[in-house]
């Protein structure tokens, strides 16, 4: 399995070659409860780091998911609009919400790993 960093507002980053591929953490499905509405970004849009581009609903509230770096949509995954509950099952792996071209690897270096990650999240709940 290829490496995941993480943002401070609970998404991941996962880079194959020049394509990165976002979704939300494990943590924030946990947080959200039951998925039962996602909104995806247009293929082809243009968005910036930290760009509200996506919105994930629960049985509990909605939350906007944010572009990690910039880049292009190459990709949305309509598997999660079709069947939600995909990013509570699986929020790593068939959960993801979008691709991204033109990224730069340098941000996506300076993202947190699993470890900053886990650390982040202890350091939330204290």
């Amino acid at each position: 399995m290829s490496e995941l960093r993480y943002t401070k507002d609970h998404e991941w980053v996962r880079l194959d070659g020049d394509i990165a591929t976002v979704g939300i953490s494990d943590h924030a499905q946990e947080a959200l409860g039951d998925v039962v509405f996602v909104e995806l970004p247009d293929i082809g849009r243009a968005v910036e780091e930290g760009e509200a581009c996506a919105v994930v609903e629960s049985v509990k509230a909605a939350s906007d998911v944010y572009s990690p770096m910039d880049g292009t949509v190459t990709e949305a995954n309509q598997a999660i609009v079709d069947d939600p509950a995909l990013v509570n099952a699986a929020p790593t792996e068939a959960g993801w919400f979008f691709k991204l071209s033109g990224v730069d690897r340098a941000v996506f270096d300076a993202l947190m790993d699993e470890t900053a990650y886990a650390a982040f999240l202890a350091s939330e709940a204290a």
